[in-house]
């Protein structure tokens, strides 16, 4: 498996969406229009306990949050294998500043303030309901 593989496809890639498991469905999708300006299409469910919703934002980006009735809750570690965050631009530093004060002002934790990073940005990170990582940036 050491073998470095060279094949390169040619075709158009992206990424479609990012998903992320809630204990809360509507808490979640609530914050994320709230602060972040997603529209959300309608709810999913289906008979096995899965329930989700497609969060889209105003780059096309799209967030898939979803639930379930066997949902198993965790310890939201900074560093573990895994999705490590969501980074959410805002343009300049002072919107960065802003909504970091509007979130941590309505109770949401702060998990580092708003500063320049040692490679170039400026940015804050905040926890989601859930406890996930999000960056808020340039």
């Amino acid at each position: 498996m050491n073998n470095v593989v060279k094949r390169r496809y040619k075709m158009k890639i992206s990424i479609e969406h990012i998903a992320i498991y809630t204990a809360n469905l509507e808490r979640s999708k609530n914050f994320y229009q709230k602060y972040f300006n997603a529209k959300s299409n309608e709810k999913y469910q289906n008979k096995s306990g899965f329930s989700s919703y497609f969060l889209t934002f105003s780059s096309g980006a799209r967030l898939e949050i979803m639930s379930h009735t066997e949902l198993v809750s965790r310890e939201v570690l900074e560093k573990v294998n895994g999705i490590s965050h969501l980074a959410f631009s805002v343009v300049n530093k002072d919107n960065v500043v802003s909504l970091t004060e509007g979130i941590v002002n309505d109770g949401y934790a702060l998990l580092s303030p708003p500063r320049e990073t040692g490679d170039g940005y400026f940015e804050s990170c905040i926890a989601d309901p859930d406890g996930n990582r999000v960056e808020i940036t340039l």
